[in-house]
Order: C-alpha cells, then sequence, then structure tokens
C-alpha cells in the first residue's frame, strides 16, 4: 500500500468514524463495563485463540516459514479501524468493537513481540528483538477512532434529532465508502495479487473464514446477543494488516513476511463485504 493510498484510507475510516460516534451515547460504553461477558469473550478469541489458529494452519498445511512467520505475525496484530468500520456497516454492537479495538491494541504492545519471538523460533530457529512504535499506535487510534467517535458522540449529545437524520446517509456513504476502498486496493495490488494468492492466499482464506466462525461460534456457546456476535466475528476476522506490514519492514527488516499480510488485507475486505451482507439477510436470531 503506497502512502497515497493510506492517506486516502485513513481519510476515508476517519469519516467513517464521525459517522459511527453520530449511533453511540456513553450510555453504550457503560453498559460494556457493567456487563463485561461480551468484551472479555471478545479479548479471548483475539488474543489467544486467533494465534492459536493461525499456528494450526500454519503446520496443517506445511508451510513454508516465511509464510508461517507471515501468518502468525498477522494474527498478532489485532483489528484496527477497518474492523470498527465493517461492524458499523454490518449492524453489530459498535461500542463493544470500538472497546475491544482499543483493549486488544494496548495488550498487542506485549502480545505482539511474544507471538512474533515465538515464530521466529518455531519456524526458523532464529530470535530477534521487536520493537514496536507504541507512539505510532497511541497515534493511529487518537486520531482515526477515538477523535471522530467523540466529535460524532458530542453532536449526538448536542444535536440529537440532526444526528438522528444523518444516520442513513452515513450508512449510505459509509457503504459507497467501503467498496470504494475495495476497489482502489485491489487496483492497488493488481500487480502482484495473483503473485500472492498463488502462495498464500489458501491459507489466508482458511485463516479469515475460521477466525470469523469462532467468533460467531463463541457467541452463540455463551448467548450473547445478535449485535455483540457480529462484533466478536468481525474484529476475529478483521486484523491490523498494515501494522503486520510495518513490523515485518521495519522491526523485522525483512520484506518477505509481508506476503500473508498483503494478501489477507486485501481478502478480508472482501469476507468483510460478505459478513455485513450475511448479517442483513441470513444472521436473523443466531442468539
Amino acid at each position: 500500500m503506497n502512502s497515497t493510498t493510506g492517506i486516502i484510507l485513513a481519510i476515508s475510516l476517519i469519516i467513517i468514524m464521525f459517522g459511527l460516534g453520530l449511533s453511540l451515547t456513553i450510555k453504550d460504553f457503560k453498559r460494556i463495563l457493567i456487563y463485561p461477558k461480551a468484551i472479555l469473550i471478545g479479548l479471548t478469541s483475539q488474543i489467544l485463540i486467533l494465534p492459536l489458529l493461525g499456528y494450526l494452519i500454519a503446520i496443517s498445511f506445511g508451510l513454508s516459514p516465511v509464510i508461517a512467520i507471515g501468518i502468525m505475525l498477522l494474527t498478532a496484530c489485532p483489528g484496527g479501524p477497518t474492523s470498527n468500520m465493517v461492524t458499523f456497516l454490518a449492524k453489530g454492537d459498535i461500542a463493544l468493537s470500538i472497546s475491544l479495538t482499543a483493549f486488544a491494541s494496548m495488550l498487542s504492545i506485549i502480545t505482539i513481540p511474544l507471538i512474533v519471538q515465538f515464530a521466529l523460533v518455531e519456524f526458523s530457529s532464529e530470535s530477534q528483538s521487536i520493537n514496536l512504535d507504541t507512539l505510532s499506535m497511541i497515534k493511529q487510534m487518537l486520531i482515526i477512532v477515538i477523535i471522530p467517535v467523540s466529535l460524532g458522540m458530542f453532536v449526538k449529545a448536542k444535536a440529537s434529532k440532526f444526528a438522528t437524520r444523518m444516520d442513513k446517509p452515513v450508512k449510505i456513504a459509509s457503504a459507497v465508502i467501503f467498496i470504494l476502498v475495495v476497489v482502489g486496493l485491489t487496483y492497488t495490488m493488481r500487480g502482484v495479487f495473483l503473485e500472492y494468492l498463488k502462495e498464500a492466499g489458501l491459507p489466508a482464506i482458511v485463516l479469515n473464514i475460521s477466525t470469523m466462525l469462532v467468533g460467531l461460534l463463541l457467541a452463540f456457546v455463551f448467548k450473547l446477543s445478535k449485535p455483540q456476535a457480529i462484533s466478536i466475528s468481525i474484529e476475529s476476522g478483521i486484523q491490523n494488516a498494515t501494522l503486520a506490514i510495518t513490523i515485518a519492514t521495519i522491526s523485522l527488516n525483512n520484506p518477505e513476511f509481508t506476503i500473508v499480510p498483503v494478501i489477507y488485507g486485501l481478502l478480508m475486505y472482501v469476507t468483510g463485504t460478505l459478513i455485513v451482507i450475511f448479517s442483513k439477510f441470513f444472521l436473523r436470531e443466531l442468539v
């Protein structure tokens, strides 16, 4: 993803996050803290189950060290703002989605080095120091998620009628932006997409679908609501591929480790679109 594409994507997400804030109140977040079951299940899925699934896929497919490490690196990077956007479009629990993104991002400061170190030793018999740009992660969360959502919530609190009127137009605009992002990313990666797809496509697809299904299964087992189930499924399956690519190229100094995150970063938009459709037309009364 070049810098221009990254900037356009960031601006698109900021606009969507603001619109998302128009549908939230402080009570939505208080409810999550009072009844923490959903967020604990979501974090368990992201922090524990997701890397375990990645490891099982890596050894089951007999992947090369480069692809195996790429998968583990990806599973270590929890969902970013994109997962919040997809949750918004799929009518999931938005407050839960944002809370999961925030908590998982903070925990990842500890978990990413541990998971990546394990992958390096397990698949390449090497060990390497992992340096995370914590300040950049915090800035990204503030600029793309926290500030736009807070502004949207402020507008809703001060002009609730306006926020209500804007609900439908914002959803339509978000859907249009989402489609444009998918098309734009596909066009940007057209030269290497097929090459990457041959090497890492199937493992990436299996990882993406299995993590989303596990999220839904956990929600079903623990009797969560449909919006909560949608949020946990999306947060489990939509990973922060940009962060994974950054770590691979800067911290690990090995661009080959970006193969899986790059192909996954595009595929997850496709599966994200499918889950939006699925949630609206087929996922009626899951729990």
